[in-house]
């Protein structure tokens, strides 16, 4: 399974437009090569060098249909999405106005942050409300992972 986007390549720099310092807007995305028992697919994107104790949680994606192959960029910060039809957006770590993406934004001078973009092939459709936590979803994961893609992208400020 792979996870590409057509914004930044594995291991380069998120463009501005994505991050909380542009139009804070979800990059577009493409995958491949899914297990052929893949039911539904989820998505999780974190930051491990956050100053926080656990890694900050920027997108948490899931009820995502195994006949979709990308998403566009842009999504709206909504719970549950019309396109594509029957995705449900989580929480992020932010305080408040914390549903759906928020690009990179780490503290000025902290250096280079990781994105960890991680696609999930599961072998089960979730039941899990819309605005769930990471945790709640990895908890929902557990024993249905067939298959994980990652993509890594950095921003500095």
């Amino acid at each position: 399974m792979t996870l590409t986007s057509s914004a930044f390549a594995q291991g380069q720099p998120i463009p501005k437009r994505h991050t909380g310092e542009g139009e804070d807007s979800s990059p577009p995305l493409a995958w491949s090569n899914l297990p052929a028992a893949t039911k539904e697919l989820a998505l999780i994107v974190d930051d491990p060098d956050a100053p926080s104790p656990q890694p900050w949680v920027h997108w948490v994606v899931y009820k995502l249909s195994p006949e979709l192959t990308s998403l566009k960029p842009g999504l709206p910060r909504k719970a549950e999405l019309v396109d594509p039809p029957g995705a449900r957006q989580g929480t992020n770590s932010w305080p408040n106005d914390n549903l759906g993406y928020r690009g990179p934004m780490p503290p000025k001078g902290h250096g280079v942050h990781r994105y960890f973009f991680r696609l999930y092939a599961l072998d089960q459709p979730l039941d899990l409300p819309p605005r769930a936590t990471k945790d709640t979803l990895l908890d929902a994961m557990k024993g249905h992972i067939l298959a994980e893609a990652e993509l890594m992208g950095t921003y500095q400020r």
